[in-house]
């Protein structure tokens, strides 16, 4: 009997604080409607509620203002533009690629279809160009765009500047527009959108995303790559940039806008290159730096399209200088995709020659007598790189030297 009484009241005191525990999540979750999915959602795809997309609620159960919240009232007529076209690229991760052009860019037969290209004969990544917006500089951009792309966006910071034509590398009007990019960029984090940004000279050859971890928060190609793709020694160029959605990253983005005022004359990848052990030390930010062998430059070109992703046409100076090259890059890009296995796998398929790359010249105005002496002062100019167009072979600088002080050149002055 006494059991009995004892199993009862174990009974009773159970249902009772079921109940009170019942009650009080009730009371817990009808407070806080709305603002833990975000936890939750974000702890499941492994990453904190502070790096959860910019636009979902904060943790007070309110909708989370922008960094630069717009003044109450209708939005100005660029920004409904901007959304409207950002819902429609997007993927279904609300991921949009993006690239600008100028009106000498998108003109017919320059690089912008030279890049539309890219997506055709790549492997497997056609479907990309539907979420590519491209971001015309001006109204000769923007109508060009429109005939042969069907998203494009006028950067509004165009207005009132000539931005048709080429600029050039590190004017004031170069200057302008490389933060102006930033700053948009910055926005698309802020609407809750991830973007990969990529110069319109660079060709498309197979999936990127396939190289870059889920676990960064920015993923960027770079000019000179050591070894371990998120030390801060790496340098980082953001021609080809990968930011996702998160008030961690757009934080970064702030930071490195303010930043603009410490490092007066510089571009944004230099600024970028002088804060980003700070971003990573102070405010946990992961930079992923993407290796040189698969998502590649001209300064440091790899010169095997079995192991290609990317190719950056930089340390390549003028338009007519980039169409040569990489309408010839483009050109034995389809070669090698005719190519059975085979002849594939017999070793490093190499192409032609880029006769007309241009960028810090090895002549000196003062030579020491040593290529490699940081002291000589260089000059004005070109180097030149020449390659076999074979498969097995490899390619061989015909003048590594050059070659190998352009790049000491290139890292001194970083």
């Amino acid at each position: 009997m006494g059991s009995q009484q004892n199993a009862l009241h174990q009974l009773v005191s159970f249902i009772l604080g079921a109940s009170a525990a019942a009650v009080l999540i009730f009371f817990l979750t009808s407070a806080s409607s709305g603002a833990r999915f975000t936890g939750i959602s974000s702890w499941a795809n492994g990453t904190t509620e502070f790096d959860a997309p910019a636009r979902e609620a904060s943790p007070a159960g309110e909708p989370a203002a922008p960094a630069h919240a717009e003044a109450k009232g209708a939005p100005p007529p660029e920004q409904d533009e901007l959304e409207r076209l950002l819902r429609a690229v997007a993927d279904e991760d609300r991921t949009v690629i993006m690239t600008s052009v100028n009106e000498a860019w998108a003109a017919e037969d320059s690089l912008l279809d030279l890049f539309l290209e890219s997506f055709r004969t790549g492997e497997r990544i056609s479907h990309f160009a539907n979420h590519l917006l491209v971001v015309a500089l001006d109204g000769g951009a923007l109508e060009r765009c429109r005939a042969v792309h069907p998203h494009c966006y006028l950067l509004p910071a165009a207005a009132g500047r000539n931005l048709s034509d080429e600029k050039v590398f590190m004017s004031k009007d170069y200057i302008d527009l490389v933060w102006s990019k930033v700053r948009l960029q910055q926005r698309i984090l802020e609407l809750g959108y991830n973007f990969l940004f990529t110069d319109v000279d660079i060709l498309w050859f197979r999936n990127p995303f396939e190289r870059m971890s889920v676990a960064a928060h920015m993923v960027t190609s770079s000019d000179f790559f050591f070894g371990d793709p998120y030390s801060p020694m790496n340098l980082p160029n953001t021609g080809f940039l990968y930011a996702k959605s998160s008030r961690r990253t757009v934080g970064a983005f702030e930071a490195w806008r303010a930043a603009r005022e410490s490092f007066p004359g510089k571009h944004e990848q230099q600024v970028l290159n002088e804060i980003k052990v700070e971003l990573v030390s102070t405010r946990g930010l992961r930079i992923q730096f993407l290796d040189t062998e698969h998502n590649a430059g001209f300064c440091n070109n790899t010169r095997d399209f079995n192991t290609l992703y990317t190719m950056h046409a930089n340390c390549c100076v003028g338009l007519g200088a980039k169409l040569h090259d990489l309408g010839n890059l483009l050109r034995e890009w389809r070669a090698y995709r005719s190519m059975d296995e085979g002849e594939r796998s017999r070793g490093p398929c190499a192409w032609f020659s880029h006769e007309r790359v241009r960028g810090h010249d090895t002549s000196s105005e003062v030579f020491s007598g040593d290529v490699d002496n940081l002291d000589n002062w260089p000059s004005t100019g070109f180097f030149y790189v020449k390659a076999t167009s074979r498969c097995g072979g490899g390619a061989i600088p015909a003048e590594p030297q050059a070659v190998h002080a352009a790049a000491r050149y290139l890292l001194w002055e970083s």
